[in-house]
């Protein structure tokens, strides 16, 4: 790192080494993948496996330098002692189906979560690396957000016909299709541009970067967001649920900087009133 940014923690530094680690891997399955494409039997159980040999090195990697910690991660679900003090939060392919078709944007992600009392955690750390771009975002907390060694701040605009926003469609069986549909058709008259990019974490992080202005989504899971959640902050952004809680406890996320978050999140919870309405409304008229 230069002499620009502040000096690693030991924990943060384990994580930067891990997520290194298994991003070679990745990269290099990312290449079979996409010879891969144009094979009848196609690469979805490569895939899967590329997924889980990264989890597996995080872990090992992540145990052997602090095996005090627990683990929550995507694809092996919690370990370790149920009364922990400190966890890592673990994605290690966010971003699959971009993977999965040879596109080069996805993620490791990996916070560090801390118990503050016995209901109420909070995400201490985080990286998110994308190895096709060999970019490392990181942060802790007070400490400041970081692209490789280059300080990160969110965006400055203020005027929504000027913003450029990100999101997570819901397809296939995943649910909220109505308060996503409910939340373009008020939000796409009023910015710039909405993009759908397929990784939630580098959502979070090219937000704290301020190549967003701001970003939604509901549904998402604690390692999708964990080391985003930290990102953002410490680039001087807000990030709240839609109903201003808690982002990490409900899962339902809007992102923004001080001046855009407030409107975002409002456009984001009259739509899910919305959303409930409508619904209420068609179980009245088939009952």
């Amino acid at each position: 790192m230069s002499g620009s940014s502040p000096r690693l923690s030991p924990a943060l530094n384990v994580v930067v080494s891990a997520v290194r680690k298994a991003g070679r891997r990745l990269l290099r399955d990312f290449g079979e993948v996409e010879q891969l494409q144009v094979s009848m039997k196609g690469p979805g159980d490569f895939v899967s496996q590329a997924d889980l040999r990264a989890e597996q090195s995080l872990r090992e990697d992540l145990s052997k330098a602090r095996p005090g910690f627990a683990f929550l991660m995507e694809e092996s679900g919690a370990h370790g002692d149920a009364d922990w003090e400190w966890r890592w939060v673990v994605d290690p392919l966010d971003g699959t189906t971009n993977f999965l078709h040879g596109i080069p944007h996805w993620a490791i992600s990996v916070g560090i979560e801390k118990r503050i009392s016995e209901d109420k955690t909070e995400v201490m750390a985080g990286v998110v690396y994308n190895p096709a771009a060999d970019e490392l975002f990181w942060a802790e907390k007070g400490m400041g957000a970081f692209l490789n060694d280059k300080r990160l701040r969110v965006s400055g605009r203020r005027d929504m016909r000027e913003a450029l926003f990100a999101t997570g469609i819901p397809f296939a069986a995943i649910p909220r299709k109505a308060e996503f549909t409910h939340t373009l058709v008020r939000l796409m008259p009023q910015v710039s541009g909405i993009r759908r990019f397929g990784s939630a974490a580098l959502d979070l992080a090219w937000t704290a970067a301020g190549r967003y202005d701001g970003f939604w989504e509901l549904g998402l899971n604690k390692w999708d967001i964990a080391a985003g959640l930290v990102l953002l902050r410490e680039a001087g952004g807000i990030v709240t649920a839609p109903d201003g809680g808690d982002p990490y406890a409900e899962g339902h996320v809007v992102a923004g900087n001080q001046h855009l978050h407030g409107k975002l999140r409002e456009v984001v919870a009259e739509s899910i009133a919305a959303a409930a309405q409508g619904a209420a409304k068609g179980r009245a008229e088939a009952g």
